[in-house]
């Protein structure tokens, strides 16, 4: 089992930038994708951006973001520090929502890791609010 907090949300201004970071605990952390999702008031929770565990490629991760979010947000992970995080450029109101970090263990699965289905593990959310 893997065990996850997630840290770094706040209050910005449009245009700003917020840094996550998201703590696993658990001596495999690499072996597991990571993926980030967020959860809007009033609406469903949607896949933000999503890493690769280390095995997945021969190339190396593989990371693949929401169309919302490409060329803004930037996900990289640290296996040796068991730590995840989403780097959030050019933030816009439309990006305010509690921001969920989650792991799979589905090794079995080749794709982009975007369904929330594919994680068993979340933390408990860090919410971001983008003022206009």
């Amino acid at each position: 089992q893997v065990q996850l907090v997630e840290s770094g949300g706040g209050l910005v201004q449009a245009g700003g930038s917020l840094r996550l970071s998201c703590a696993a605990s658990g001596r495999t952390f690499s072996s597991y994708a990571m993926g980030w999702f967020r959860q809007a008031p009033g609406k469903d929770r949607e896949f933000v951006v999503s890493i690769s565990w280390s095995g997945f490629s021969w190339s190396g991760f593989s990371s693949y973001y929401a169309d919302s979010v490409k060329g803004r947000f930037t996900i990289s992970r640290d296996n040796a520090k068991n730590t995840v995080s989403l780097q959030m450029n050019n933030l816009k109101p439309e990006d305010t929502a509690v921001y969920y970090c989650a792991a799979s263990d589905r090794t079995d699965y080749i794709g982009k890791y975007d369904r929330s289905a594919l994680y068993a593990y979340w933390g408990q959310g860090t919410q971001v609010t983008v003022s206009s």
